[in-house]
């Protein structure tokens, strides 16, 4: 279990944290984070006085498939240290229950902007919708297929089911570590259905007794749903194939219609992000304190959100050296690809549609780093 042993000291740490913001997946969690108190509604011009006289601001709204805050540090600060404000945004942000939910709501126009997994974004622009992913939030991989140490399952080829499926724990039907590990275990020869099958189950609280209960021999793990599982005193094995280890994750999207009608807006969003992430990078103990704004009750042990906080900032990272927010075209090919290997999708979607860097070259052009 090479990452989840490697990290074993710091997940415990981490474990309370997750377990107190993450585990409940029944039911929407929300938590509503503004530049000044009072703007709830999106896409409306509010009005602030400055001592230049009243500046017009839109209101957005952001939302997230999970409701830490310290994982979308540089949303915290981009709000809280006004970052956003500087761009004539109010922003709002609300956590929804995985990515399906969050593009779902983008698409009825609920919402300018949400965190959405790679995978899902192919996945709703080939059936019509019009997501646009402008920032990359994870560069490295967040997710991962554990089973337990004491099982007989070494690599993902062992999990083919010989009677009936292998049952495999997910967090929900729709999130992005379906779209995850599904590639993984169709390039092992499985078949869905025949030899294995998902079973949504929750994030690592509820995982733990899946597994406790044997409703899963195996579960596509978030890396801090691994420290919850070992925390409630399970220990797992990581089976993901190395190659996997570094697809990236979720990253802020809006929709090309949004794109379109107002470029400014995107542009606006966008600078506040990395100018967020720049600020994060040289004040990590401000920034602990704006994500606490935003999420309070995951502050109550500020030593456990420090340390989540410290890791996201790692895996948000690229490995090739690349700015803040950046995407690998060739990483979005990936994804495609493996998309239609497992059956997801029919055919490979235009990826270069999904995505695009030009608002993340601006910003850094304009706000440097």
């Amino acid at each position: 279990m090479s990452r989840v042993r490697s990290w074993v000291v710091l997940f415990i740490a981490l474990a309370m944290v997750v377990a107190a913001c993450g585990d409940s997946t029944q039911e929407t969690e929300e938590t509503t984070a503004t530049t000044e108190a009072g703007a709830t509604e999106t896409t409306e011009a509010a009005a602030t006085e400055t001592t230049g006289g009243t500046v017009e601001r839109t209101e957005v709204t952001v939302l997230a498939p999970n409701p830490s805050a310290v994982i979308w540090f540089q949303l915290c600060s981009a709000i809280y240290q006004g970052f956003l404000e500087e761009e004539g945004i109010d922003a709002s942000f609300e956590a929804v229950d995985g990515s399906g939910a969050v593009l779902q709501a983008m698409a009825a126009g609920q919402a300018e902007f949400g965190i959405p997994g790679p995978g899902p974004v192919l996945s709703a622009r080939a059936a019509g919708e019009d997501p646009v992913a402008v920032y990359n939030g994870f560069a490295q991989a967040l997710f991962g297929l554990v089973v337990l140490e004491e099982s007989d399952y070494q690599v993902p080829a062992d999990l083919a089911g010989t009677d009936a499926p292998t049952v495999i724990g997910v967090g929900t039907a729709e999130g992005s570590e379906v779209t995850f590990v599904r590639p993984i275990l169709v390039d092992a020869g499985l078949e869905e259905g025949v030899d294995f099958e998902f079973l949504p189950v929750g994030d690592g609280g509820p995982a733990t007794a899946g597994f406790e209960r044997g409703e899963i021999e195996a579960y596509a793990a978030a890396v801090p749903d691994m420290a919850i599982i070992e925390a409630r005193g399970l220990d797992l094995r990581e089976i993901t194939p190395s190659e996997y280890k570094t697809v990236f994750g979720n990253g802020y999207a809006t929709t090309q219609s949004l794109i379109d009608s107002n470029p400014d807006l995107v542009q606006g969003f966008v600078n506040g992000l990395v100018k967020g992430a720049l600020f994060a990078e040289e004040n990590p103990d401000a920034t602990e304190e704006d994500c606490a704004q935003m999420n309070p009750e995951e502050a109550t042990d500020p030593e456990l959100a420090r340390a989540l906080m410290d890791l996201t900032m790692v895996i948000s990272r690229s490995l090739n050296g690349d700015p803040w927010g950046m995407y690998d075209p060739q990483a979005w090919e990936d994804w495609g690809q493996s998309l239609v290997d497992d059956g997801t999708l029919e055919e490979v979607p235009d990826t270069s549609a999904a995505f695009t860097n030009e608002y993340v070259e601006q910003a850094h052009e304009t706000v440097g780093g």
